[in-house]
């Protein structure tokens, strides 16, 4: 049998049990190429009715799957989409290669974390890693990473991959460990999740509106508000802060100069241009009307 049968066989069956496919080069990427221009934007197959955009490209529909198979004559394996699906997919790719142990390290933030590994769905790499099948919450965005949670651990979540069982690369063909009797791919768990998603955004809080006349130390709070702005909220954090300082110099309570010379130097370490932040100012000062 070819290795585009045997290919194409085992994509058949991976989607009669759910998972969306498409086909695979030795190489491990998409075989079919793209059809549109460098720098076009589309989400895939459904989008406009042509393969060749990798995972957007996985069905689970047999007659979909055929079709894209007879336009990959070259291909040699299929990839399970992730992070899709009423009951997402999310694999965690184990290596052992270069000094690297993957699943040593899965096992000692099992161990620091309190957490169980089940004996979910476990496919045999040819480089002798292994990857870990899950499921994962419904809906849920779930980042691809290389090596953040530790050294050789990556993770297929959203508008990711993994190789199927039955596959052939350039190194080996890819396979069901021997361990797994029943092909029950379990929830991941609670606590690795958690590890895997990004952490939460920073909570802040606006300094508080006080004032303390005379000593100029009205400042001090919305320059540290400024100063701390995480990148994405740079303008947006001082115009709310030139806002209040305006609010203060109309009030009587600080000197215009202030002002300006207080919140320029703060935005500009925080990351923005010097322009950039006199305009903001600016702008803030005929808001407020001071």
């Amino acid at each position: 049998m070819s290795n585009w049968q045997n290919a194409l066989d085992n994509a058949l069956e991976a989607a009669g049990r759910g998972f969306a496919v498409f086909p695979l080069s030795r190489n491990k990427v998409p075989a079919i190429p793209s059809p549109h221009d460098k720098g076009h934007r589309c989400s895939g197959l459904r989008e406009c009715g042509a393969f060749g955009h990798g995972v957007g490209d996985a069905s689970t529909d047999p007659a979909t799957i055929r079709t894209g198979f007879d336009q990959a004559p070259h291909a040699a394996g299929y990839g399970i989409a992730c992070g899709a699906g009423p009951v997402p997919l999310v694999g965690v790719d184990l290596d052992r290669k270069n000094g690297v142990d993957g699943c040593a390290e899965l096992n000692q933030l099992a161990a620091r974390h309190g957490f169980v590994i089940p004996r979910t769905v476990t496919v045999c790499t040819p480089s002798g890693g292994l990857h870990l099948w899950f499921t994962g919450p419904a809906g849920m965005h779930i980042p691809n990473s290389v090596g953040r949670l530790a050294p050789g651990i990556d993770v297929r979540g959203t508008r990711g991959y993994l190789v199927g069982p039955g596959s052939a690369g350039k190194s080996g063909a890819y396979t069901i460990h021997p361990s797994v009797t029943e092909p029950t791919v379990y929830p991941i768990p609670e606590r690795l999740l958690q590890l895997l998603l990004p952490p939460p955004a920073p909570k802040f809080r606006p300094p508080a509106r006080h004032v303390v006349h005379g000593d100029g130390r009205v400042l001090d709070g919305l320059v540290r508000f400024v100063d701390q702005a995480p990148e994405g909220t740079r303008n947006s954090r001082l115009f709310w802060a030139a806002a209040r300082a305006w609010e203060h110099v109309r009030d009587g309570h600080l000197a215009a100069g202030d002002v300006q010379a207080a919140l320029v130097p703060a935005a500009v370490r925080a990351g923005l241009g010097e322009r950039a932040a006199e305009n903001t100012v600016t702008s803030a000062r005929k808001k407020v009307g001071a």
